[in-house]
């Protein structure tokens, strides 16, 4: 039986990560817009009203921290003028796989976010849940994974915190409950939502039903039955394609979800898509999240 934790709640405020009761938070991925400046991703959502931005790409380049360090040097002059916009920066993507190779490497690269997300007053850190199953030996690496982060995190009194991104293993509801039942109970979950719809062949309600304790943060597209060189769909504009959004909300606002509803256009993997602006007007027309 999956182990219960009291509902993670968490509000986007000021400082990043917080309770929030009422509603969810949209806002999008850099990945939908991988070469534009910090500023100007922050424009786009502005010009949507979208109220926050979950960074992944910027200037052509996934090194988050490295693309900081060219443009404001230190991570106070980043807080700083992120803290002249009007839109919010929610969480940091990073690479690290809790299941991965190199780990000492990986870790050591995941560290070099810290100091940026740090200086925006504590934001999420996304990480992957990396395996192919999710049991044994790569449950094993999983818990190791999160319990060092855990201890660096305790020992530098830092206040960002990692969410697990459901993207390789955690696909299905069985994968799910083996996680959870060996990971501490506040372990918090990026639902990716179109994932564990195809690639675990999972409806939301399936899904939901057992890591709604965990969630914090869900990744969100849109898809027909089209395939590809690289899946058995295409994506498409959010309200044009077959993801069950219309179910997703429903099951949202009947629960009071109060965390980040992120739209993940990804033009970096597939550049023929159109561009992230076209893909948020849809999805305002369409009215789709």
């Amino acid at each position: 039986m999956i182990k219960r934790a009291p509902r993670i709640e968490r509000e986007i405020s000021d400082d990043g990560i917080h309770s929030m009761h009422g509603r969810y938070m949209r806002v999008f991925s850099s990945l939908g817009c991988p070469g534009l400046s910090l500023k100007e991703t922050l424009a786009l959502a502005a010009r949507h009203r979208i109220e926050g931005v979950e960074l992944r790409a910027l200037g052509g380049t996934l090194d988050l921290p490295a693309y900081f360090r060219r443009e404001f040097g230190e991570p106070a002059a980043l807080a700083d003028f992120v803290a002249t916009q009007a839109v919010r920066v929610v969480g940091l993507d990073s690479s690290l796989r809790l299941v991965g190779r190199d780990e000492a490497r990986a870790r050591d690269e995941f560290l070099t976010f810290i100091p940026w997300a740090e200086a925006l007053g504590g934001v999420w850190l996304r990480v992957f849940d990396g395996g192919k199953s999710m049991d044994g030996r790569e449950l094993g690496q999983a818990v190791d994974t999160i319990a060092w982060w855990r201890r660096q995190q305790a020992e530098n009194g830092w206040r960002s915190g990692i969410m697990v991104e459901t993207h390789d293993s955690l696909l299905t509801v069985s994968a799910l409950r083996r996680f959870l039942d060996a990971v501490p109970q506040d372990t918090a979950l990026l639902w990716d939502t179109h994932h564990t719809w195809k690639g675990g062949g999972e409806e939301p309600e399936q899904t939901w039903s057992v890591i709604y304790n965990n969630v914090s943060y869900i990744h969100v597209k849109d898809s027909v039955a089209k395939t590809t060189s690289r899946a058995d769909y295409s994506y498409v504009p959010p309200g044009s394609g077959t993801y069950p959004m219309a179910r997703l909300l429903e099951i949202l606002r009947r629960e009071r979800y109060a965390g980040v509803l992120s739209l993940e256009w990804e033009k970096q993997w597939h550049p023929e898509l159109p561009s992230l602006d076209e893909a948020l007007v849809s999805a305002e027309k369409t009215q789709w999240w």
